[in-house]
């Protein structure tokens, strides 16, 4: 087997200099060590329970009430319309104007309104009862009714679960109603309400924002998790669950969520049962049940009793014996039946060489996540006795290392099953082209699949029993395929962003980003002056950008520029931070 970890392709093993040692003894600490926490870009993290959700939802309002003089009434208002995305909002500002995009989210300011005098009265036009001036409210909308038939709209619609958008009550009217008018009224009949409603306002910061979501743990932790920039990403709730955060199912990549969704309803339905059925069974033609042939006689029986020959399906009988056959062509070759029989066979042929390997290598992480608990063992032995070196970290960096790789690789296989197959990318690749780069994953596949082998072999051996010396060839042989299995795992996500799923004309399909640290766990930050001033440092920059956005789309008279508005299908792979944050809900959702 070719030693692929001699990178240089010469005789000489590849080590690490200072600086790279240094920087492989720092991967993917479990306790989220200051050496991977510091090499991370500064990003607002907390977690939040009520009180702290609370007060993460106002961040984002003040952001927009600051910006653009609103009260937060219509902030609110604005940012459930565009789903939480301040930077939609503000971009929707600068190309159509406060106007229109109050217009869209259902905001009519009139200006001076004139109250009605308390000694006055008001028709109202829902129950045409004449109220005092005092008993009727007036919306920002222009429209008045009295207190009775907007407080039973306002119960209504709670109850309806409408609260985050009440529109008033007037016809052809699409304001959305103050929320502390609707507070106030439903206040005074029904204070339980009330808390609904405030509670429904909470959770439409999780429910309608799109770089919030929950997390799918079973059961149910109480978590949710925000990511920044890319919603494309893994993450790693703090009850350590991982899952994509694109589509909520286990993290996947380098599949994407379409081949991953697609893949498991594969594994999991009868599809393959049926193909194995039409390969090798034929259906009676009394019953239609499904016939296996256990003999060599091709006159086969179904348990109802009927006899049918096994080469055409034709039922036997007075036309169809072996001393006359009318009607049958049982020698005739017909070309769509072979075909047909062929294309199931191949295609379950081709399923199973796919799902075994990823049945394989998915098995094999299960069974090395027990190296962690055998190699603590293997580190105390080291540990209590006099040797040379007493740094051992190179360990559990190489775990971690094969940890990642091993599933990178196990994955790569539901990938390459959709990426060169005909299920999702007909007509997207010329056959010569398609066989060109499969050859070339299927390389560096390979690469990677060798140089894991490895690594999981020498992490397997009893080192604890090893003397001083074999104990350092075994440091830098792990030390070494670590740094190549990481470098093997980055070409291959290369390959497949840029030479696959970038090439493709008629599909877009993006996967979760690589990082050699292994999939980002939330942090849980405590709801103090740290985490808030991280927090304003970011408004305050962010606001800043966009007070610049502003003045530029005034100064050009355009809202956005070419290279704002291409929707570019290739990721610089420089701008995936992958950062996350983890909200802690211990409150019931209705």
């Amino acid at each position: 087997m070719e030693e692929f970890y001699n990178s240089s392709g010469g005789e000489e093993d590849y080590y690490p200099s200072d600086g790279e040692s240094e920087s492989i003894d720092g991967l993917e600490n479990d306790n989220s060590d200051a050496q991977w926490a510091s090499s991370k870009s500064p990003n607002c993290k907390m977690v939040i329970t009520k009180a702290s959700l609370l007060t993460a939802q106002t961040q984002d309002l003040r952001r927009v009430m600051d910006l653009l003089s609103l009260r937060e009434h219509h902030a609110r208002t604005l940012l459930i319309h565009y789903r939480w995305d301040v930077e939609t909002l503000f971009a929707v500002y600068v190309e159509k104007g406060i106007n229109r995009m109050f217009a869209e989210a259902g905001i009519t300011m009139v200006i001076d309104l004139d109250p009605a005098e308390p000694t006055s009265t008001v028709m109202c036009n829902i129950c045409m009862d004449d109220v005092p001036g005092t008993d009727a409210t007036l919306m920002d909308c222009g429209h008045c009714f009295c207190n009775t038939c907007w407080t039973e709209h306002f119960i209504v619609k709670i109850n309806e679960g409408q609260s985050k958008r009440i529109r008033c009550m007037a016809h052809k009217c699409n304001a959305i109603c103050d929320e502390a008018v609707i507070r106030k009224l439903v206040n005074a009949r029904h204070p339980d309400l009330v808390e609904k409603f405030d509670r429904f306002l909470l959770e439409s910061y999780i429910e309608d924002n799109k770089m919030v979501k929950w997390c799918p743990s079973v059961p149910h932790c109480g978590n949710a998790l925000r990511v920044e920039n890319d919603e494309f990403c893994e993450v790693e709730c703090s009850c350590g669950f991982q899952f994509c955060f694109s589509c909520a199912s286990e993290a996947h990549s380098p599949c994407s969520c379409l081949m991953w969704k697609l893949w498991m309803k594969k594994c999991q339905d009868e599809s393959e049962t049926v193909n194995w059925i039409t390969v090798h069974t034929k259906p009676c033609p009394k019953c239609h049940k499904p016939v296996e042939k256990n003999g060599g006689c091709n006159l086969v029986s179904c348990i109802c009793g009927q006899a049918f020959c096994w080469l055409c399906g034709g039922a036997t009988g007075r036309d169809h014996t072996w001393t006359t056959i009318a009607g049958h062509s049982c020698g005739r070759f017909k070309e769509d039946g072979g075909k047909k029989a062929e294309r199931a066979k191949r295609d379950l042929y081709r399923y199973m060489h796919y799902h075994n390997r990823y049945k394989a290598h998915t098995d094999s992480f299960k069974q090395e996540s027990r190296l962690r608990e055998t190699t603590k063992e293997k580190l105390s032995t080291l540990e209590a006795r006099d040797s040379k070196s007493k740094d051992f970290s190179w360990v559990s960096n190489g775990i971690r290392r094969l940890f990642r790789s091993r599933r990178a690789l196990s994955y790569s296989y539901p990938f390459a099953f959709y990426m060169f197959g005909d299920e999702l990318f007909k007509g997207e690749m010329k056959k010569k082209d398609r066989e060109i780069k499969q050859h070339l994953f299927e390389d560096q596949q390979q690469q990677l699949e060798s140089n894991v082998e490895k690594l999981s072999k020498f992490l397997e051996e009893p080192f604890d029993e090893y003397t001083d010396e074999q104990v350092m060839q075994t440091r830098m042989q792990v030390i070494n395929l670590s740094v190549v299995t990481d470098s093997l795992c980055k070409k291959m996500y290369e390959c497949i962003e840029n030479e696959l799923l970038g090439t493709l004309q008629f599909a877009i399909h993006i996967i979760a980003p690589y990082h050699s640290e292994g999939i980002e766990k939330a942090e849980e930050l405590t709801d103090g002056l740290g985490a808030q001033v991280s927090c304003d440092n970011k408004c305050e920059k962010t606001a800043d950008q966009c007070n610049g956005l502003i003045t530029k789309g005034q100064a050009s008279g355009s809202g956005t520029s070419d290279e704002d508005t291409q929707s570019s299908r290739k990721r610089a792979r420089e701008s995936f931070s992958g950062s996350s944050s983890l909200f802690d809900l211990n409150l019931p959702s209705f």
